[in-house]
């Protein structure tokens, strides 16, 4: 049995400081070839995920908050926010759980946020065709400004 301990968060919360991309995944299924993939995600305000979308029908996402406050995005297929949900255990909900074929990003709203990230494996990497064409790619200049604009629209929410 695998325990999710306060320590274990504090654990994934000090790897994704220390990560480049400021977030880290902490695996509870064995491999990256395991049908039922099971994790936790630590992610620090400043990390940013393009928004994407997963086109085989098994990979529905579940994300639960564990610690901290994120705000969840989806977006039409043209790029147009579609709707905005605040995830926090004081003052907002705790889990989403996204169909395939949704673009889809996730910001960190504080320091300190990890959610447990459920989907149908195996591990592929996001294919050039699931991800939004109107984001910016990870690494780009404008991938900053684009990510505090999608941290912006939770402005004025419960802090």
């Amino acid at each position: 049995m695998k325990v999710i301990s306060r320590q274990l968060l504090g654990q994934v919360t000090e790897q994704a400081r220390a990560s480049a991309r400021l977030r880290f995944n902490h695996n509870l299924h064995p491999a990256d070839e395991s049908r039922c993939h099971r994790l936790l995600n630590a992610m620090e305000p400043g990390s940013y995920i393009r928004p994407h979308c997963h086109l085989d029908p098994e990979k529905d996402e579940g994300f639960i908050l564990m610690e901290g406050r994120m705000g969840i995005i989806t977006f039409s297929p043209a790029g147009e926010v579609d709707r905005l949900v605040l995830l926090s255990r004081q003052d907002g909900d705790l889990a989403v759980d996204i169909p395939h074929g949704i673009y889809h990003t996730a910001v960190s709203l504080c320091p300190g946020t990890v959610f447990y990230e459920t989907k149908a494996g195996p591990y592929l990497p996001i294919a050039e065709q699931e991800k939004a064409p109107w984001a910016p790619e990870e690494g780009d200049p404008a991938a900053m400004p684009y990510l505090e604009g999608l941290r912006r629209l939770f402005d004025g929410q419960a802090p």
